[in-house]
């Protein structure tokens, strides 16, 4: 897997934050899509009380969101927890994760945020540059900014502002249940990310592509992980063999 602006990881916090108002300068957020027939969502959990990073990526076709490929990688955590920084302690596992897969998705959605962020640079933009895919941030609480009340109306969202800057949407997916905080990481405009973040929901308040990865990521005993992925690598291959055969 070819890395773009590529930057080493041993980095004290301040040096990270350097980092981050440099390479945000890099960030579109206009939309520079191919067409999408893949999404993917990726999930970070941690083991051993946060000594282990377990990061998982799980692609589903698009539109019908039918499981295509999943992978996990586990990484010794290597950078503090550190508020805004979290993309330093998660994006060297989930660059695991998504080289061990057969092909790159078309879209990636991100358990995080990336441009609402302090330095509008979170783990949705950080992934999306070094990999030069379009990437959401899907965050399922705030980091940071300032919104009115979301109506309580599936699909209904409302501005995320910082500092007079726009940066994502708080978006209702689910009536009667906590808004979703979205935002464009790379290669994507915010109207175009809400409207996939919808239409990879649906009865559930997250996105399909986001509980998929999670089950792997937190849900998944680590003994379990090679079975779980192997049995579904064995059900898509069952599924294209039929097919093939019909």
């Amino acid at each position: 897997m070819q890395l773009f602006h590529a930057h080493d990881w041993n980095l004290t916090p301040q040096a990270a934050i350097a980092l981050q108002q440099q390479l945000r300068q890099k960030i579109t957020t206009v939309d520079r899509l191919d067409a999408v027939q893949t999404v993917a969502g990726l999930d970070v959990g941690f083991e051993d009380a946060g000594a282990m990073t377990r990061a998982a990526v799980s692609v589903l076709s698009f539109p019908e969101l039918k499981l295509v490929e999943q992978n996990v990688a586990r990484l010794p955590t290597s950078f503090p927890y550190v508020p805004g920084l979290l993309s330093f302690r998660e994006v060297p596992a989930v660059l695991e994760a998504l080289a061990k897969l057969s092909v790159l998705p078309d879209l990636l959605l991100c358990d995080g945020q990336g441009t609402a962020h302090p330095r509008r640079f979170g783990i949705a933009c950080h992934i999306g540059l070094l990999i030069d895919r379009p990437t959401i941030g899907v965050g399922k609480s705030r980091l940071v900014g300032t919104h009115p009340e979301v109506p309580n109306e599936r699909s209904a969202w409302v501005p995320l502002t910082h500092r007079d800057e726009r940066i994502g949407a708080v978006l209702r997916t689910r009536i009667g249940t906590k808004p979703l905080y979205i935002s464009p990481g790379h290669r994507i405009s915010l109207e175009t990310a809400v409207s996939y973040v919808m239409r990879c929901t649906t009865k559930y308040r997250l996105p399909e592509t986001t509980r998929a990865a999670h089950k792997l990521a937190s849900d998944v005993p680590a003994a379990e992980l090679e079975q779980v992925i192997a049995m579904s690598q064995s059900d898509q291959n069952a599924t294209e063999q039929m097919h093939l055969n019909l």
